[in-house]
């Protein structure tokens, strides 16, 4: 076994790799089976979400990773990180100097899986549709900053915005920026089940077992026109149950890559060289781990209630416990790898201090223990979610300040009960759309937000975050993005706790890992080789 450690230089606050693919030593053969990847993401069509994969209503990262296989969008993240790059279109430039006008213009050519041209009017349709239809799980909060868009001719799209957002080309990278067709995708209605259409590098098929998702096909489209060059002809996800049983799989040759989530335990073992035919590639990335807080909740309306528990929580002991080296202490929503983070929770409460959170109750005349129970999902974040939330437990009851129970659900029931507030505090993790402080700070606190959290701060809504966007060099945006996180410390609506590494580990015949995520835990497929077994 072979471990691969990607250093990834920092370059304008965000990550550059500058490492080519590891793997075999030849380019990677394009036909024979296809390559299969593992994943312990479950992908379920309930009532209260029946509609997965439509691009306006999908928001997790195991959904986005389908969706960015399949749906083009305008601009793309590229192969490593760093600014975006056009995909879908042949060119995008803000056309004022305020950063309130944005231009794209088509590829020429470009064209559905279906055979059907793509058009600007698709692009309009595509966009105005998930702005309509704004699904509850918050995702089309993203175009909030679009007022109208324009077409001129079959080719050329104009976002007109409401006020300056530097990140918006950033925004056209996302999923919920994806081109689908009216012929397939109803304007007024969400495209219930688990179908995909639309003119990205793969098509797509889904094998279900009732209402889940089990296994998918990613067949190589041919119609394709875009920036991505794809190393293979197809790729099949597999859903596991856990991580014992994915790892199994690769031991077995069942599977050619594992991605998320691994246990810690497996990266260590597969670190220390347990398997001679994998090798494990760790990368730096941007996966945060965060408690929220329903603050319209009795029991935590109080904010002296959650600044005793910001006081209480140890996150050096916590992530020595659980993941080791393999996560970092977070005092930010912002991860300490991006322009604009500040260690506001740390410049706060300090070091950990039972006294000094008995103190901040006694002010508020909250009467101590306070009778608490955390909710986390079991099968989203990975198997080590509960070993995290028992040492959670641990560490706020053994404070006296607290008397805290835990309780896990599964995710198809876990977000929904989340979202209509049922929980008074909750663990959550974010992957970001795209590598700019904004998002870490936006998704969470700007109105429709997508926690749905009744937390409401004017400054923030209306001054700091409108402030941000106008800075095209995120260096000038320093100042308003350390006010937002220095409210957050304050008010304490989420409470950060890590961020992580990410890993693969691959059969040692398999090219392109390198690549095969980038910073926002984004799956490249297509980056993915058959070479040489060593």
């Amino acid at each position: 076994m072979n471990r691969k450690t990607l250093v990834l230089p920092a370059v304008a606050g965000l990550l550059t790799p500058v490492l080519a693919a590891c793997g075999g030593t030849d380019s990677g053969a394009k036909n024979g089976d296809p390559i299969v990847v593992g994943t312990t993401d479950r992908f379920t069509a309930t009532s209260d979400a029946p509609a997965p994969l439509d691009p306006a209503y999908a928001y997790d990262v195991g959904t986005w990773n389908i969706l960015r296989q399949t749906v083009q969008t305008l601009m793309t993240q590229p192969k490593g990180e760093g600014s975006p790059v056009p995909e879908a279109a042949e060119s995008c430039s803000f056309t004022d100097t305020g950063n309130e006008r944005y231009a794209c213009k088509l590829r020429s050519g470009l064209k559905f899986a279906s055979g059907d041209p793509v058009t600007a009017a698709d692009v309009k349709f595509s966009i105005d549709r998930a702005i309509k239809l704004q699904a509850d799980s918050g995702v089309a909060a993203l175009l909030n900053t679009i007022d109208t868009v324009e077409t001129q001719g079959d080719r050329e799209v104009i976002f007109h915005l409401k006020t300056a957002d530097a990140t918006f080309p950033f925004k056209l990278s996302t999923p919920v920026a994806g081109i689908v067709s009216p012929k397939v995708y109803a304007k007024d209605k969400l495209r219930n089940g688990f179908e995909v259409d639309g003119s990205g590098p793969y098509t797509f098929k889904a094998q279900l077992k009732g209402d889940a998702m089990v296994s998918a096909t990613f067949t190589k489209n041919p119609s394709y026109k875009g920036s991505s060059e794809l190393n293979n002809d197809k790729v099949e996800i597999r859903s596991f149950d856990d991580a014992d049983a994915m790892g199994a799989a690769l031991e077995r040759g069942d599977i050619d890559v594992m991605s998320r989530t691994m246990s810690p335990s497996q990266i260590q073992k597969l670190d220390g060289g347990s398997d001679e035919h994998a090798d494990l590639v760790d990368m730096p990335g941007l996966e945060i781990r965060y408690l929220a807080f329903n603050t319209a909740a009795p029991t935590v309306k109080d904010k002296a209630v959650r600044q005793a528990m910001a006081q209480v929580i140890n996150r050096g002991e916590l992530v020595s416990k659980v993941y080791g080296t393999q996560a970092e202490p977070l005092y930010s929503l912002v991860p300490a790898t991006l322009t604009g983070h500040s260690n506001s929770f740390f410049n706060k409460y300090g070091d950990p201090s039972p006294a000094k959170a008995k103190a901040l109750l006694a002010r508020a005349g909250v009467t101590a223990p306070v009778k608490l129970t955390l909710h986390y999902t079991t099968d989203h974040y990975g198997s080590a979610t509960k070993q995290e939330f028992e040492v959670l437990q641990k560490q706020l009851n053994d404070s006296g300040v607290f008397d805290v129970t835990i309780q896990g659900h599964p995710w198809a029931t876990f977000r929904p009960a989340e979202q209509k507030g049922q929980y008074d505090v909750y663990g959550m993790g974010w992957f970001p759309d795209f590598p700019d402080a904004d998002n870490f700070l936006a998704p969470f606190l700007d109105k429709d937000n997508f926690l749905g959290s009744p937390y409401t701060n004017t400054a923030i809504e209306r001054t700091l975050i409108p402030e941000s966007r106008r800075e095209a060099d995120r260096l000038d945006a320093a100042k308003s993005l350390t006010d937002i996180q220095d409210t957050v410390a304050e008010d304490v609506p989420v409470l950060p706790l890590w961020q992580g590494k990410q890993y693969v580990a691959a059969r040692d015949d398999i090219t392109g890992t390198s690549y095969a995520l980038n910073s926002s835990s984004t799956l490249q497929l297509w980056e993915l080789g058959r070479g040489v077994s060593g």
